[in-house]
């Protein structure tokens, strides 16, 4: 976990983004790596995997069930697979810090084995609702018991045998739809997804990457019980999600000129680039390419003048995590930008709804929260201080901000950038943002 020493930024006024810019791993596929490589039969070699405090979270809990996880830094990890039945009772408790990734889709995963687990975090996962997880895994015939609330810590019994069925998901949500489907592969029959609205598919993916067919027909998925995957070799793409915040920056910040390198840009992940085209951002993709059954492509930003837009309601579930980053470039674009279809919001490691209209009022801006959404009128930056909430995704969206703002910018709370993009401080300032940490 990311300790409790309330780390704070700051951000001085102005400045540009330029060069070349490689973001770390994909958050999303370096946990997957570590589920699937450890249910798998062989050994796993990962290259390109996230340092962060989440995936670290994950591969702490494979290797307290007995997977020999080799970790080598600097992004590459060799894992000894046990097979899909392999893995052991751990001795306590599984600890998965601010991870709401690892919590979900291991709830499907431990769920199929033969032996109680209890899975629990911090003091924000531990908040997070977990019956549109358990409510599904029930009706698989797992045993699971949360709180009276429905947040962690979840005790899965184990020991169950799950019947197949077919679910239609109440809410569009990957990491729902992942964790039925990984417990498909413990059932008896052919277990189906249906969703709502496309949102990303690297389970899928990756799970016919391990040899593991997963049927896809439209908006249903569906995967049989009783296989099983066989090792792999996986290259991690950098992540869209933290690339988005250098896009957000360098469209904002005139006379700017960057190119992200090597990063995922998923059908079902690149809702961000899309609705920055539709804001009149100067956005290019080159080199595309496909790397381990993922597109990948280099990403060249350029300044420009952004206008508001009402954001279409298609594209939410494609940029559900880049909506913080995405309202500091609402706010800076000419006229109005509304958002709405996006409760899901509130549900994430923050209210990131209420706490991004916080901030964003905080430092001058005119915003108005709606339960689904939020209106931002364009204004410009003043300094002040914000609080992130412990949200990381909050706190390098604020920091983003300080490109267009009249004075320094403070933040608040930023321990958990670390979960998903170690080094963040560092590679911002090498690209130009003038930012520190204390």
């Amino acid at each position: 976990m990311s300790g409790s020493r309330n780390t704070v930024f700051v951000a001085q006024p102005g400045g540009k983004l330029n060069g070349n810019v490689r973001v770390p791993g994909d958050k999303s596929i370096s946990h997957r790596s570590i589920m699937l490589g450890s249910l798998a039969d062989g050994v796993t070699d990962v290259t390109g995997f996230l340092e962060g405090e989440d995936c670290l979270s994950t591969m702490r809990a494979f290797r307290a069930m007995g997977v020999e996880i080799e970790h080598h830094g600097e992004g590459m990890v060799r894992i000894h697979g046990v097979g899909l039945h392999g893995l052991k009772q751990p001795e306590g408790p599984l600890d998965l810090g601010n991870s709401g990734t690892s919590m979900r889709l291991m709830a499907g995963l431990c769920a199929g084995q033969n032996f109680e687990v209890t899975l629990t975090g911090d003091s924000s996962l531990n908040t997070r609702p977990m019956r549109r997880v358990t409510d599904p895994l029930k009706q698989m015939g797992a045993v699971i018991t949360a709180t009276e609330k429905g947040t962690p810590p979840l005790v899965i019994s184990g020991g169950e045998s799950l019947k197949a069925m077919t679910y239609t998901l109440p809410m569009a949500s990957a990491q729902v739809k992942s964790c039925v489907l990984l417990a498909g592969m413990y059932a008896d029959g052919k277990t189906c997804v249906t969703e709502p609205a496309p949102t990303r598919d690297h389970t899928e993916r990756m799970l016919n990457g391990f040899g593991y067919a997963v049927e896809r027909d439209g908006a249903t998925a569906c995967i049989k019980g009783g296989g099983s995957l066989t090792a792999t070799t996986i290259d991690v793409p950098a992540d869209i999600s933290s690339a988005t915040f250098f896009m957000i920056g360098a469209s904002i910040a005139e006379g700017s000129n960057i190119l992200l390198e090597n990063v995922g840009i998923n059908p079902t992940r690149d809702g961000v680039i899309t609705i920055l085209k539709l804001m009149g951002a100067d956005i290019t993709l080159e080199n595309e390419r496909d790397v381990c059954g993922e597109p990948v492509a280099d990403i060249r930003v350029r300044s420009a003048q952004l206008k508001g837009i009402d954001i279409p309601e298609e594209l939410v579930p494609l940029a559900i995590d880049e909506f913080p980053a995405i309202f500091v470039a609402a706010a800076c674009a000419e006229g109005t930008t509304r958002l709405t279809g996006a409760e899901e919001l509130r549900v994430k490691e923050s209210d990131r709804i209420q706490v991004m209209a916080d901030g964003l009022e905080a430092l001058g801006i005119d915003v108005h929260p709606t339960p689904d959404g939020i209106i931002i009128q364009p204004g410009r930056f003043s300094g002040g201080k914000v609080d992130s909430h412990g949200d990381h995704r909050i706190a390098m969206s604020f920091s983003m901000a300080a490109l267009r703002a009249s004075g320094p910018i403070t933040i608040e709370d930023c321990d958990n950038v670390n979960t998903s993009f170690p080094g963040f401080i560092k590679l911002a300032s090498q690209s130009g943002l003038n930012i520190s940490d204390k």
